[in-house]
């Protein structure tokens, strides 16, 4: 089955930046609405940023300013652009999104998934 796969995160020390990317492990017709969620230890899983195909997005209070959510819809793949990071933002990442594919016998499929996470953190 067609999963996303999160890329991009690592170590970085406050102040510093990262770019995550969220993409199919398989070639889809399109990749629609997608959301970026993080959870570090102890707490909940919680939205950090989304964007619809048309480009709209939205962000936690949170991260308001410091991520910018974007995408390259010919590359059916979606970013998540993380500036002047702070030790909170230690968390595994997860997006979450809507996507088409058609089979090998040509069968559409239409399906909300997520990946595996990647981890980002924090720290000096």
């Amino acid at each position: 089955q067609v999963q996303l796969v999160e890329s991009g995160g690592g170590l970085v020390q406050p102040g510093g930046s990262l770019r995550l990317s969220c993409a199919a492990s398989r070639s889809v017709s399109s990749l629609n609405t997608v959301d970026w969620y993080r959870q570090a230890p102890g707490k909940k899983r919680e939205l950090v940023a989304g964007i619809t195909r048309d480009g709209e997005t939205k962000y936690a209070d949170s991260v308001k300013g410091r991520f910018t959510v974007s995408r390259d819809n010919a590359k059916n793949t979606v970013y998540l652009q993380m500036n002047n990071l702070k030790r909170e933002d230690t968390a595994v990442y997860y997006c979450n999104g809507d996507l088409l594919y058609y089979t090998d016998y040509g069968n559409p499929v239409a399906l909300r998934t997520s990946g595996q996470g990647t981890q980002v953190t924090v720290s000096s």
